[in-house]
């Protein structure tokens, strides 16, 4: 009888370190939205580069001569249009060279229905286009950009003047099937309120061969972009309204010449897929990249670039 009060106490003290401990873990977790003021500050090149594109706020930029071909550089998931930086160098001064962060990446907002399909990124694409007066593009595209360049062109082959696909999205894999949205796991579902640099740092160092090519700058950059105001909630949208079709049908009609970019150690879309697109494009040649994964433009720009030009020539 006497031990009986003892170990009552025991138990509600060790219940009591426990939800101290949990309410500790999750304060040293969570991690808030960054002010956009100060994502702007760090990020974005001049104000003009904020236009509202169809109803959606977009981090748009447009460089080089305007009466020069256009190339329009689309990023993948989680990313920005910062990841096309070093190709901006190299590309602007011969070609109008178009990129702008996707709905609710980077600098743009969200879209403000929450809707982000494919059928709705290549109309945004299209009014891109047309805000900008641009007639006809080469589309280039790093894996979902890849697979919204593709989408584009045969939806759209008269505004297509070429495809350049860089690793790109579209076949199905594990856990992607055709016709029916991804489960999202539990564990991204919790970014919305903890995401610690320390923990995003593998994730983005899987699209690189070499995680130490993956610079402190380069992380930041991912960290604080995905802390922009709705653009974590927007992510999860993206991958929930996310339904594959089998890419066969769209592909065979893509008749402009096409270039596939590949980097050769790329654990993320397996290089293999590329025979997958040769089968089916009517004109369409591969380079691969030794030593380099999935993220050729950030990796390797150099190297990655340099057929790039050789194939806009």
């Amino acid at each position: 009888m006497g031990r009986g009060p003892s170990v009552k106490r025991m138990m509600m003290w060790g219940l009591a370190i426990l939800v101290l401990g949990l309410a500790a873990l999750a304060l040293w977790l969570y991690t808030p939205d960054r002010p956009r003021a100060a994502l702007e500050a760090a990020y974005l090149r001049a104000p003009a580069d904020l236009v509202d594109v169809a109803g959606v706020r977009l981090h748009l930029r447009d460089e080089g001569p305007k009466t020069a071909r256009a190339v329009v550089l689309l990023h993948g998931i989680g990313s920005s249009l910062h990841t096309f930086d070093d190709w901006a160098k190299g590309l602007v001064p011969r070609y109008r060279v178009i990129r702008y962060d996707l709905p609710g990446a980077g600098l743009s907002g969200p879209d403000p229905e929450a809707l982000y399909s494919d059928e709705r990124a290549v109309a945004q694409l299209l009014a891109v286009l047309d805000h900008l007066g641009v007639a006809r593009a080469t589309l280039a595209g790093n894996s979902i950009g890849g697979r919204l360049a593709w989408r584009f062109a045969a939806a759209h082959p008269d505004r297509v003047e070429g495809l350049i696909l860089i690793a790109p999205d579209g076949y199905a894999s594990p856990g992607f099937d055709y016709g029916k949205p991804p489960a999202v796991p539990a564990v991204l579902e919790a970014m919305r309120f903890a995401l610690p640099k320390w923990a995003l740092r593998p994730n983005i160092a899987a699209a690189y061969a070499d995680p130490a090519r993956l610079t402190d700058a380069v992380l930041e950059r991912y960290h604080a972009l995905l802390l922009a105001p709705g653009n974590r909630a927007a992510m999860l949208d993206r991958m929930r309204q996310t339904v594959l079709v089998p890419p066969e049908p769209f592909l065979r009609g893509i008749t402009v010449p096409v270039l596939l970019l590949w980097g050769q150690e790329d654990a993320m879309i397996p290089v293999a897929n590329a025979q997958d697109y040769l089968a089916e494009l009517p004109d369409a040649r591969l380079v691969t990249l030794p030593g380099v994964g999935h993220v050729p433009q950030e990796e390797a720009p150099d190297e990655s670039l340099a057929p790039v030009l050789e194939f806009l020539d």
